[in-house]
């Protein structure tokens, strides 16, 4: 009970510090870590990034995933300021890199630093399903989870400073310190990332779509990614995303949705899918 009551204690002090409202949920949010402290590191790391590695440029490949990038952006901004969002991007800096690697991936550092691999064009298949991609990695900027995962973060080490400090006898430390590694990630921080894996989803759906991709590539996608994984990819409980299968139902069930947002900004039709 003792080790319950300082969990509880010390994370609601931390959550009361800070918190923001993602404005696409209207969810509060935890913000330990201001934007301002953020994106300037953040910026910094994505350049020293571009230096270590092989950047593309000038290619049908680059050219197309920062067309799609600018698309998503634009979607972004149209959805945010017809919400009473206007200036909520201020502080972002877009930019969208390819790099050549095999490594199948795509990923976005808060403020909107992207980068797509090489060895997930194949994957995605055709622009659309670039598109969802990148509709995927702005909605992790544009939704701040970065600052969220890092504000976790400063909660999860702050429990464990607090217990630590709390419990005098050893033994009891020990239990303490076992117990709550193992509690705090697969009870706390694995749900956490799940969850904004799952919101970025949704959100980005919803971006593909105002910026006239078809939302239904989505399921399409991921229905690739799970193909090219090989079933391989451990219990959803122990893992920072989703399953694959649980990505596939839950983007079949927002493509609808995501059609319907897009028709408030007059966009009815969407642009065809072929293959690179």
């Amino acid at each position: 009970m003792r080790f319950k009551n300082i969990i509880i204690t010390t994370g609601t002090i931390l959550l009361f510090l800070a918190c923001s409202t993602n404005p696409f949920t209207g969810k509060k949010t935890l913000a330990l870590v201001s934007n301002a402290q953020l994106f300037p590191t953040a910026f910094a790391q994505y350049d020293q990034f571009l230096t270590e590695n092989k950047v593309l440029n000038g290619t049908k490949d680059s050219e197309m995933i920062k067309r799609v990038g600018q698309r998503i952006a634009v979607a972004a901004e149209r959805w945010l300021n017809a919400n009473g969002q206007q200036g909520y991007l201020k502080d972002y800096k877009w930019e969208y890199n390819l790099v050549d690697d095999k490594t199948v991936n795509a990923w976005c550092m808060p403020g909107g630093k992207i980068v797509f691999y090489t060895g997930i064009l194949p994957i995605a298949q055709n622009e659309t399903g670039v598109a969802a991609i990148m509709g995927h990695e702005v909605a992790h900027a544009l939704a701040n989870h970065g600052q969220q995962r890092m504000s976790a973060s400063y909660i999860q080490a702050g429990v464990a400073l607090a217990g630590n400090f709390a419990i005098k006898n050893d033994q009891d430390r020990a239990i303490f310190n076992q117990a709550y590694g193992i509690g705090s990630n697969v009870g706390l921080m694995l749900p956490f990332s799940r969850g904004h894996e799952s919101e970025s989803d949704q959100i980005g759906t919803y971006l593909m779509a105002i910026a006239g991709y078809n939302p239904d590539e989505a399921a399409e996608l991921w229905k690739r990614m799970k193909a090219n994984s090989g079933g391989q990819a451990p219990p959803e409980f122990l893992s920072t995303h989703p399953s694959n299968d649980t990505r596939i139902q839950n983007l079949t069930n927002w493509a609808p949705q995501a059609k319907a947002e897009a028709k408030k900004f007059g966009v009815t039709s969407f642009r065809p899918i072929s293959s690179f």
